[in-house]
């Protein structure tokens, strides 16, 4: 019997805040309409400040310009429509939006953007895609944060060393 290696689910998210309000998203999801921040899977080949701003844009039609790294969280969620629980890790980073740009369309499943206050991500906590929204959120207010240059990307990760 061959034993596969347990991998987490690698994500990024944005944080980006302008005015006391966060930049958030509704998405359709298998458990229902839910908030979560512009976020998505690390592709491979693919930097996480790279793909952040890719999330970003696809989600929000808005550009990022990534300021910081705003946490690295790492949860196990229940995925009840996959029957089984998940386990995430997280890389957030701070950052800001820049104009949104007209036409260009939202990811599938998207349904709009929209600027929420602290209190107001904090009550509406039974709509978040993960309680790892709120987290990273609670952090960057906190101050927890890393420079950009605290995330290395080795150059093997765009030129793997065995080739295929």
């Amino acid at each position: 019997m061959k034993h596969e290696r347990w991998k987490p689910s690698v994500t990024v998210a944005a944080i980006i805040e302008s005015g006391g309000r966060f930049l958030l998203v509704e998405e359709e999801t298998p458990e229902g309409l839910m908030l979560n921040q512009p976020a998505g899977h690390l592709d491979e080949g693919e930097s996480p400040i790279a793909a952040v701003a890719r999330e970003t844009l696809e989600e929000t039609a808005h550009p990022l310009r990534a300021r910081g790294a705003g946490g690295r969280l790492h949860g196990a969620l229940p995925a009840p429509s996959r029957e089984e629980d998940v386990t995430y890790l997280r890389l957030a980073f701070c950052g800001q939006a820049g104009e949104a740009i007209a036409g260009q369309a939202l990811d599938k499943g998207i349904v709009r953007t929209l600027w929420l206050s602290l209190d107001e991500l904090r009550a509406s906590s039974a709509r978040h895609r993960s309680p790892l929204l709120l987290q990273c959120v609670e952090d960057y207010v906190a101050g927890r944060r890393l420079p950009l240059d605290a995330i290395h990307v080795d150059p093997s990760v765009q030129q793997p060393l065995i080739k295929t």
